[in-house]
């Protein structure tokens, strides 16, 4: 089974990041995975999360969204989470502001696996306790290890 620690890294774990707007944090994510992640183009990244936004928000509730989408030219999932400085709205069904962002990227041909870490991400920020810990995270290296904490059961 695919586990989030083997997809996150700490250079994807970023604390204090500029919000503005959606657009504005999903274009960054797109340019922060295309410089950490060889083929893939940050353009291409970009409009692959806006497409999939137009379908519904991937806010989540709880001031969380889990930006996701299928990508032609990624061979294996990537994954990033972000805690922004100031929430932003993100269209989310509970209509809160969005401060932390779990992104998932995986193959086109996407199987049931992807659907697994999806389902992890989701049950995992639902629990109060861990987004209280993710959201406390002074440092990428903190909120990194907040999530493989978590996924280890600590």
């Amino acid at each position: 089974m695919i586990r989030l620690e083997n997809i996150l890294t700490p250079g994807r774990s970023l604390v204090n990041v500029p919000g503005g707007s959606k657009k504005a944090v999903l274009q960054n994510i797109a340019n922060m995975i295309s410089k950490q992640v060889p083929g893939l183009d940050e353009q291409v990244v970009f409009e692959s999360f806006i497409a999939r936004e137009k379908l519904g928000s991937t806010g989540f509730g709880n001031g969380i969204a889990i930006p996701h989408c299928r990508l032609k030219g990624c061979s294996t999932p990537v994954s990033a989470v972000l805690h922004l400085e100031k929430p932003i709205d993100f269209d989310a069904i509970d209509g809160a502001p969005v401060d932390l962002l779990f992104v998932l990227l995986v193959p086109e041909a996407a199987t049931d696996a992807h659907l697994e870490l999806l389902r992890q991400i989701a049950s995992m920020l639902d629990q109060a306790e861990v987004r209280k810990r993710l959201r406390g995270a002074k440092t990428a290296e903190e909120l990194y290890n907040v999530v493989i904490d978590v996924q280890n059961g600590h």
